[in-house]
C-alpha cells in the first residue's frame, strides 16, 4: 500500500512480481526524497492556480450589485481604510455606492462620536484585506471582491504545494489543486466579499506551514544524529520560523473570524505531536524528555505568544482611534498617564470583546437558507447569495441570473467517501497525514455542532469553507492508496495496479470538471433560462 512514489508511511504492502526494497537509511526512513523535478514542482501548480485563478477573476465585477452580506463588509472594509475603524453608514448607503458615490458616512458631533461607530461582531483582518482590494481599485464590485480573488487563488498554490511535499508527488500535488480550483463553494466565495475565504487561507497557510516544519525539524534531527555524538534526549533545533509563521497565520486566521481559535488550539497540539514522534522514530532513549525540554518552550513561543501579539496588532486601528465602538477615549485620555491609557483601553477593549461573545452565543434568528453543521457534508441546504428574475433577455420568457453557494457534488461526495477510508487506513497504518488532514478537517466541522445544539445558533454551509481543502486532501491521500508505488515489478511492467488506479483517479478529476462545468452557469450569476436554472437544482426542495 501506498500514497507516493516513495515509501512514506509506517508499511509498504508489495504486489506479487514485486523485488524487496533495500533496506532504507535513517535519513530516507525520516524524510523520504522529494521525486521528481524541482521545476516541474512549481511549473505544474502554478499552472493549475493559473486555471483556477482565470475561473475566478473572469468578470469578477458581474453582478454588478451587492451579494449576499456584502453589504456589511465592503462597507467596513472602506471605512476601515478611510478612518481606521468601521462606521455607521447612512441609510441607502449601498444605492449611492453602485451609483459612484464614497460619501456615505453618517456624520457625528465631536461630543457622540459613539453614534456614528458601528458595532461589529467579527475582527478586522478579513475588512482591512477587503479594503485593499477596494484601496487599489475603487469602492466598486470588482475592488471589493479583489481580495477574495487573490486568497482563492493563492490557496489553490498552497494547496497543490502542500499536497506535493505530503505525498511526494507533483502530479497528486497538482490534481488536488485542480480539485480545489473545481470545488463551486471555493469558487464562489472567491468571488463575494465574504469573510470566510480569508479564513480558509490562513488555515490552510498555517497547514502548509507545519508540514514544512515538520520536515526542516527533522532534516535537523538526522544531521545530528549523522554528525554530533548521541543523547538520549536529542539535540535543541535551532529557530523554526516555519512555526512561528504558522502561528502568525493561526493568529490572521484568528483576527477573521473567532472559529480559528479551534485550528489554532489543533495544530499545536498536532506540531508537539510530531516533534515527540521524531524523536522517538530517530531511536533516542527518552524522546518524550528531549521533547518536553527542547521542543515544547518554543512551541509556546509560536502558538501562545505570537498568536496574541499578532491577534492584538490587528486591532491598531481600533486602539489608535477616537472613533471605535466602545473605545471610551475621552474616558482612557482623561488622566494624561500613558500607564492608565494602556489600562483603560484594554478594559475597553475586553468589554468589547465580550460583547461580541455573548452576540455570537445568542444568535438565533431564523433564515430561511440556514443549516444545521451535521447536514453540510450533504450539501442538503446551500445558500442562494444573488438571485434574479427576468423577462424575455434570455432567448425564451422566463430567465434567471443565480449564484448559489454550494460545493461541486462530485468532491464533496467523493470527499465523505475518502475521509470513512482515510479513518481506516489511519487506524492501520498510524499514517501522520491521515492523522493530520483528519484532524483539521474535523476542527472545521464538529465544533458546530456545540454551537448547534447548546446554542441553536444561526449557521450556513458556507461555514464549511475550512474543511474544503482537508476534504480535498483526503481524496488525494486516497487517489494515491489507489494509484500505488511506482517501483516496477520483476520484470520492469508497471504495475496492473498502478494503470487501473491511475485511470479511476484521472475519471474522478473529469467527472469534478463535468459537474463544475454543468453547474457554473448558477455559480456565476450567468444568464440562462428558468428552466435550466432549475434543472440543476440537485435537491430541488432544498436547493431552491
Amino acid at each position: 500500500m501506498a500514497v507516493t512514489d516513495s515509501p512514506y508511511q509506517a508499511f509498504d504492502e508489495r504486489e506479487a512480481g514485486e523485488s524487496l526494497p533495500a533496506t532504507r537509511s535513517v535519513r530516507d526512513r525520516m524524510i523520504p526524497p522529494m521525486r521528481g523535478s524541482v521545476m516541474w514542482g512549481w511549473i505544474g501548480p502554478l499552472l493549475v492556480t493559473l486555471f483556477g485563478g482565470i475561473l475566478r477573476f473572469w468578470d469578477l465585477a458581474h453582478p454588478k450589485g451587492v451579494v449576499f452580506d456584502e453589504t456589511y463588509y465592503m462597507k467596513d472594509a472602506f471605512s476601515l481604510i478611510t478612518w481606521g475603524v468601521e462606521r455607521v453608514a447612512v441609510k441607502d448607503a449601498d444605492k449611492a455606492i453602485l451609483a459612484g458615490r464614497t460619501d456615505i458616512w453618517e456624520s457625528c458631533a465631536p461630543d457622540a462620536l459613539d453614534k456614528c461607530a458601528s458595532y461589529v461582531v467579527h475582527p478586522p483582518l478579513g475588512k482591512w484585506m477587503i479594503g485593499a482590494g477596494e484601496w487599489l481599485f475603487g469602492l466598486t464590485p470588482f475592488g471589493w471582491r479583489f481580495a477574495a480573488a487573490l486568497v482563492g487563488t493563492l490557496s489553490i498554490l498552497v494547496l497543490a504545494r502542500v499536497a506535493r511535499r505530503m505525498t511526494r508527488s507533483t502530479l497528486l500535488g497538482c490534481f488536488a489543486g485542480l480539485l480545489l480550483a473545481l470545488d463551486g463553494l471555493h469558487y464562489v466565495l472567491s468571488r463575494t466579499a465574504l469573510l470566510d475565504i480569508f479564513l480558509m487561507f490562513w488555515v490552510l497557510a498555517a497547514f502548509a506551514c507545519l508540514v514544512v516544519d515538520r520536515d526542516q525539524a527533522r532534516e535537523r534531527l538526522v544531521a545530528w544524529y549523522e554528525s554530533s555524538p548521541l543523547s538520549p534526549y536529542g539535540p535543541r533545533l535551532g529557530a523554526r520560523p516555519w512555526r512561528l509563521a504558522a502561528g502568525v497565520c493561526l493568529a490572521f486566521a484568528m483576527s477573521v473570524k473567532w472559529s480559528g481559535i479551534f485550528f489554532l488550539a489543533a495544530f499545536a497540539v498536532l506540531s508537539l505531536l510530531w516533534d515527540f514522534g521524531a524523536r522517538r522514530a530517530l531511536g533516542l532513549r527518552q524522546p518524550y524528555v528531549g521533547a518536553f525540554n527542547k521542543d515544547v518552550p518554543q512551541g509556546i513561543l509560536s502558538f501562545a505568544v505570537v498568536p496574541f501579539v499578532t491577534y492584538m496588532l490587528t486591532w491598531t486601528g481600533w486602539f489608535a482611534s477616537a472613533n471605535g465602538y466602545g473605545r471610551n477615549w475621552a474616558q482612557a485620555t482623561s488622566a494624561g498617564n500613558p500607564l492608565f491609557f494602556l489600562f483603560d483601553s484594554m478594559r475597553s477593549w475586553i468589554k468589547y470583546q465580550w460583547q461580541v461573545f455573548t452576540f455570537h452565543s445568542g444568535l438565533e434568528s431564523t433564515h430561511p437558507y440556514m443549516s444545521e453543521p451535521w447536514s453540510w457534508p450533504l450539501l442538503l441546504r446551500p445558500v442562494a447569495f444573488w438571485y434574479e428574475g427576468r423577462q424575455n433577455t434570455c432567448g425564451v420568457k422566463d430567465c434567471s441570473e443565480a449564484v448559489l453557494g454550494v460545493g461541486t457534488p462530485v468532491i464533496w461526495f467523493g470527499a465523505l467517501a475518502a475521509l470513512v477510508a482515510l479513518i481506516a487506513f489511519y487506524v492501520s497504518s498510524r499514517d501522520w497525514r491521515a492523522g493530520a488532514v483528519l484532524l483539521a478537517y474535523a476542527m472545521g466541522w464538529l465544533p458546530w455542532f456545540y454551537f448547534a445544539i447548546a446554542d441553536n445558533r444561526t449557521m450556513f454551509l458556507f461555514y464549511a469553507i475550512p474543511m474544503v481543502p482537508f476534504m480535498v486532501l483526503a481524496i488525494t491521500l486516497c487517489a494515491g492508496l489507489l494509484i500505488g508505488p511506482a517501483r516496477p515489478t520483476a520484470t520492469g511492467a508497471t504495475p496492473v495496479r498502478r494503470t487501473v488506479g491511475a485511470a479511476v483517479v484521472g475519471a474522478f478529476a473529469l467527472l469534478a470538471l463535468i459537474n463544475f462545468w454543468w453547474l457554473h452557469p448558477i455559480l456565476s450569476a450567468e444568464l440562462l433560462p428558468y428552466t435550466e436554472w432549475k434543472a440543476r437544482m440537485l435537491f430541488e426542495n432544498r436547493w431552491i
